[in-house]
C-alpha cells in the first residue's frame, strides 16, 4: 500500500516539477542558447507544419525513456513513476500548446472557461514578441493572475 502511495506522489510531484522545469527551460535555454531551434515557433510565416522548436518535445522524451530504464534495467523504482510523470506533462502539454492554444488540429476552438482563456492570454502576450528577449509567460499551466481577469 505504502508503494502505491509512494508512486502516485512521485508521479504527481514530477509533474507539478515539470511546470517549473518547463518555465526555467524555456526562458533560459529556448530564448537562451537555444533560440536558433525556437524561433521558428515565434515566426508566424513558416511554411512547414513541422517546427524545430519540436525537437524540445523528443529531449524530454529521451528523458522520460531514460528514468524508465532506471526502472526496467536496474530495478529502480521511482524511475517509472518519474518517466509516468513526465509523459504526462508531456502529453498535457501537447493538448493544452499545441492543440487548444496553437490550434494545430483544430478542436477545443470555442470554450468560455476562465483559466482556459488566461492560457490562450498568457500565451498571446508571450507571441506578441516574436524576438529573443524582452518576453513574458513563459510557463504552460501557472498563469499569472492577471491573465484570469
Amino acid at each position: 500500500m505504502i508503494m502505491k502511495i509512494l508512486w502516485v506522489f512521485t508521479i504527481i510531484l514530477t509533474f507539478v516539477i515539470m511546470e517549473f522545469v518547463a518555465w526555467f527551460s524555456h526562458k533560459y535555454i529556448m530564448h537562451g542558447f537555444l533560440w536558433s531551434l525556437h524561433r521558428d515557433h515565434h515566426i508566424k510565416d513558416h511554411s512547414s507544419w513541422f517546427e524545430r522548436n519540436d525537437f524540445f518535445f523528443i529531449f524530454y522524451a529521451i528523458v522520460s525513456f531514460g528514468f524508465a530504464l532506471l526502472w526496467g534495467q536496474y530495478g529502480i523504482w521511482v524511475g517509472l513513476p518519474i518517466a509516468i510523470g513526465i509523459f504526462l506533462y508531456g502529453l498535457t502539454y501537447f493538448l493544452v500548446h499545441d492543440i487548444f492554444i496553437h490550434q494545430r488540429f483544430k478542436v477545443f476552438r470555442n470554450t468560455n472557461n476562465k483559466y482556459a482563456k488566461g492560457i490562450r492570454r498568457a500565451h498571446k502576450i508571450h507571441h506578441k514578441n516574436i524576438n529573443k528577449d524582452k518576453s513574458e509567460c513563459f510557463g504552460m499551466l501557472w498563469v499569472p493572475l492577471k491573465y484570469l481577469k
